[in-house]
């Protein structure tokens, strides 16, 4: 595949820099369509500063939100006000989960960070019977369909971030200031593990450098 030339790539990505904004929150509002109608409790792992957790409870009777870094935790309890039924708690995505089973288990750009396989294995064992998975997450770029994508995305997002600042002063969203860790798995490698442990589950690639994954508990 041809590569841009190096002084395109620095225009882009200076531009990018001068209008950020969340791509992973760009599929909050996808989520909540693969959700139906109210449910009651919620699962939402690598939360961080709340922003999906607060979309859900407008659906669920509670929501439990689980993050490991405890700056961001405070931060996400900082924004949700303390009459709103979500609660927030540093913990390990696969040791610190609360105890019970859930209707919906949300995990957006967060799986990358855990063992695949050992993560949605445990996910199985916390969702409810007739529960809902629906995984936001990042791949790695092996293939020329996954650069083709990519190179699709990126006027799109540069796009994107001018019309969301329009034009004011560059400001991170607050969830999109923490360390991220590059993924490292081809979106084969995903779709492969996916289908072996969650049998049905629909992956699809999304513009953004995004994939998802949806799987109802039978």
């Amino acid at each position: 595949m041809t590569r841009l030339p190096r002084r395109l790539l620095l225009a882009l990505d200076g531009f990018n820099a001068a209008h950020p904004w969340d791509h992973n929150a760009h599929y909050h509002r996808w989520i909540m369509r693969q959700l139906l109608g109210s449910f009651g409790t919620a699962l939402d792992v690598g939360c961080g500063t709340g922003e999906l957790a607060r979309l859900l409870v407008t659906r669920a009777a509670a929501v439990e939100a689980v993050d490991s870094d405890p700056a961001v935790i405070a931060r996400a309890q900082e924004l949700t006000s303390p009459e709103t039924p979500v609660t927030f708690t540093t913990a390990d995505a696969l040791t610190g989960v609360p105890a019970g089973s859930y209707d919906v288990i949300t995990c957006v750009a967060a799986l990358h960070h855990l063992p695949f396989a050992d993560a949605l294995a445990h996910f199985r064992r916390h969702l409810a019977p007739g529960g809902t998975l629906v995984v936001v997450g990042l791949w790695r770029a092996r293939t020329p369909a996954d650069h083709l994508l990519g190179a699709a995305a990126i006027v799109p997002n540069a796009v994107t971030g001018w019309i969301k600042n329009k034009g004011r002063t560059a400001c991170l969203p607050a969830s999109m200031t923490a360390p991220v860790r590059p993924a490292t798995m081809s979106y084969s490698e995903i779709v492969h593990e996916a289908r072996r442990i969650l049998p049905g589950a629909r992956v699809r690639r999304r513009l953004f450098w995004r994939y998802t994954l949806v799987w109802h508990q039978g």
